[in-house]
């Protein structure tokens, strides 16, 4: 068949009949239901995404490690990956969170077939091969393309298809993780960066479908096998806090090194980035020889690690090495996501700290394993910078809730030291390398919101100071000569505590045709009623319901009491030394 005949080809009849309930159906009720369509396509996808890993693991690198084999096979895989990046699926680069925030951001939701084939294939060829690298990221980002697909398949307006990507994010990434719950967490902290029911539900449906078409394969057990944990003295939880340090150190001495060697691997030449992860796959592959524990994602020796099988000196090492492996696999160029190798460094890490602390300290409970898991989350806050999501994220791959006050304690440490040492979260630093300026996430949560009472200037007191406030109760007469002592702005309450904004000029008509002894308030246009505000609400509510109103009223919440007005130059005026702040 010729190009102009397949262009010109009728649609299908499932097409016609997608395209129809995308029509008519309620905008609300068909992003559900696209929700659970979403969620199942990517949770196919995703299964098919693992069992590709998991047969080029087996068939390529085998179950023995012969040491020939560990090196060659990361190094010439590394070729055929670094063509595929360069030459055939430039989009395919990265871990792939990123490149959707891109889409949702920057490009109306729009995810093309071919970055998602792309990311697919060389990410299963990385991990499976043995890159140090995970294939959660390249999950989100699968999910999302898929999502991205979907929509526009259905002819979809263009502000919904840029809703569909994170529903597919978070369908990708709770199938490849098993764990819808810190799916949803993170692509709200880390994806869109708000939260709204309109956005929540749907997610939720998304990551829900993937997980449940991912355990009818995989089954509904823990990704790791959490070690038992009981808290007998509130004093051990000190040594968590040690942990916390350490892992935050731990954690930016990672980012600080992904962020000093991806741009100067990025600025070589265009004829040795065909070369770069074959390079970092050969380094990989030789400290294999020794330590064949950091190559892939490495869910087994987590396992290990959570079961106290290495000592804290083996785990130490381990810690250290695949820092060093996956900032070269990441920064090589070689697709593939931080998720894995982030929570396999804490896990070691954590060991570590636990064994150390055992020999100290010999009257502490908990055994190593509970250390590497609560090390888990501890450098997934200070790597990635999600706190809330690594608790959950730690908690649902673990099935261990007993953990969540020493996690929590670890986690927010490790979260501050990173954040006080490294001020740009890494998925942050990433886009700003690209040249890329994606929302920071993180400074959306730190940012000083400003509210109304931080703002509001009194209403008039005894001193006769602020804008004066007259009682629309009074008769016309006392009213129009209190009024005449005003300012150009007042404001008028009647009994009912109805708020009116008014000037001189709209006044003056009104009073002289009415009768001086009849109340203010038989002269007052409803439509004069000015909406309140409230102490606690956000600035930019004065905006967002003043319209043309120079000044609007602000009332207590439970008395209805006058609290102040807010007008558009105090607004601007906070907002001004806000900023100054800042700076």
């Amino acid at each position: 068949m010729s190009t102009s005949a397949a262009t010109t080809a009728p649609p299908s009849g499932s097409t016609v009949r997608l395209r129809r309930l995308a029509r008519f159906a309620r905008p609300n009720r068909l992003y559900f239901v696209l929700a659970i369509v979403i969620g199942i396509i990517s949770g196919l996808a995703v299964v098919a995404f693992r069992m590709t890993i998991d047969l080029l693991d087996r068939d390529l690198l085998g179950v023995n490690h012969d040491p020939l084999r560990t090196v060659l096979v990361p190094a010439l895989v590394g070729l055929l990956i670094g063509v595929l990046v360069v030459r055939v699926f430039p989009g395919a680069r990265g871990s792939g969170v990123n490149q959707t925030k891109a889409a949702l951001y920057i490009y109306d939701g729009y995810i093309p077939l071919r970055t998602v084939i792309g990311k697919f294939i060389t990410a299963a060829l990385a991990v499976g091969s043995g890159q140090s690298l995970g294939p959660e990221d390249p999950s989100l980002q699968v999910g999302a393309g898929l999502a991205s697909l979907l929509g526009r398949h259905l002819d979809l307006s263009r502000s919904r298809q840029r809703l569909l990507a994170p529903l597919g994010a978070a369908a990708g990434l709770a199938a490849a993780f098993n764990a819808p719950i810190a799916a949803v967490l993170f692509v709200i902290e880390e994806v869109i960066g708000r939260w709204s029911s309109g956005v929540i539900g749907p997610v939720v449906l998304a990551a829900v479908s993937s997980t449940v078409v991912a355990r009818a394969f995989f089954g509904d057990h823990p990704l790791f096998q959490a070690p038992q944990f009981e808290l007998r003295h509130v004093s051990e939880l000190a040594a968590y806090a040690v942990l916390g340090v350490v892992g935050g150190f731990g954690s930016l001495l990672f980012v600080k090194l992904v962020g000093w060697l991806r741009p100067r691997l990025a600025h070589l030449p265009r004829r040795v980035q065909y070369y770069l992860p074959a390079a970092a796959g050969l380094i990989i592959g030789v400290i294999g020889i020794w330590y064949p524990q950091i190559m892939g994602a490495g869910y087994g020796v987590i396992n290990n690690a959570l079961g106290g099988a290495y000592l804290w000196p083996m785990l130490a090492v381990l810690a250290l090495l695949k820092i060093a492996a996956t900032a070269l696999s990441f920064t090589s160029g070689a697709p593939g996501g931080m998720f894995a190798p982030t929570l396999f460094i804490g896990a070691m890490m954590g060991g570590a700290v636990g064994g150390v602390e055992h020999l100290l300290l010999p009257t502490l409970t908990a055994p190593v394993g509970v250390y590497a898991l609560v090390g888990m989350g501890t450098a997934f806050a200070g790597i990635l910078r999600c706190p809330v999501t690594s608790v959950f994220m730690v908690v649902e791959v673990s099935g261990s809730y007993a953990i969540v006050l020493p996690l929590m304690i670890s986690n927010m440490i490790a979260y501050f030291i990173s954040q006080r040492w490294q001020s740009t979260p890494i998925f942050d630093l990433l886009s700003q390398q690209d040249g890329v300026v994606l929302p920071s996430m993180e400074e959306q949560r730190e940012e000083n919101i400003l509210h109304v009472e931080d703002a509001m200037k009194p209403a008039q007191g005894a001193g006769g100071r602020g804008i004066p406030v007259i009682s629309a109760e009074r008769p016309v007469r006392e009213g129009w000569m209190r009024a005449q002592n005003a300012p150009r702005h007042f404001i008028l309450v009647d009994g009912g505590g109805a708020w009116y904004g008014l000037t001189l000029e709209v006044l003056a008509p009104l009073v002289a045709s009415a009768d001086e002894e009849r109340p203010l308030a038989s002269v007052l246009d409803p439509r004069w009623r000015l909406p309140v505000l409230y102490p606690d609400q956000p600035l930019e509510a004065f905006l967002r319901e003043s319209g043309d109103e120079p000044l609007l009223p602000v009332v207590h919440r439970a008395h209805g009491l006058l609290l102040g007005v807010l007008t558009l130059t105090d607004a601007l005026a906070a907002y001004h030394h806000r900023d100054v702040e800042r700076a």
